[in-house]
């Protein structure tokens, strides 16, 4: 028996309708696929500006300049009097804390891959945690200065420990 047109139209029509899905589908998972891959590349874009800033001479500077300390008691007793003195020398050390803060703030809202900021930094980012704890405790109540730094330190900490 030959369909009739009705039925022939039903077909079509599903034929159509099936093409149409699988189009969808494609353009979704392509789009998908789109979203991923701007996501990695802004993450990369992210972490070779943050690698590049390490590097710049005011973050040189900073590092010089706390390697001349002994102990970490001793970089902290230099920061509370360069801070009360408005020195030259607190602003130069204000930027790695900067950048330790900035660098946690990041990680708090998702915009680095923490995998990302174990692998470059790791035990480099906890002993610099633990080399200024004690100028960061001096500046306020424990938590009320440098946070992001403290909590990205804490999970690094977490993160190496298990």
């Amino acid at each position: 028996m030959t369909p009739n047109w009705a039925e022939q139209v039903t077909a079509v029509a599903t034929a159509v309708g099936a093409v149409g899905l699988l189009a969808a589908i494609g353009a979704a998972v392509f789009g998908a696929l789109q979203v991923r891959e701007a996501r990695h590349n802004r993450q990369t874009q992210l972490a070779a500006d943050l690698l590049r800033r390490w590097e710049e001479d005011e973050l040189v500077e900073a590092r010089q300049l706390v390697a001349g300390f002994q102990t970490r008691e001793d970089l902290a007793s230099a920061f509370t009097g360069y801070r009360a003195r408005n020195a030259d020398e607190a602003f130069v050390l204000y930027r790695e804390l900067d950048y330790f803060e900035q660098l946690g703030a990041l990680d708090r809202l998702g915009a680095l891959n923490f995998e990302l900021v174990r692998l470059l930094l790791g035990q480099r980012l906890l002993d610099r945690w633990d080399l200024w704890q004690p100028s960061i405790d001096a500046m306020g109540p424990e938590g009320s200065v440098y946070p992001n730094f403290a909590e990205l330190a804490a999970k690094m900490r977490r993160t190496l420990a298990a």
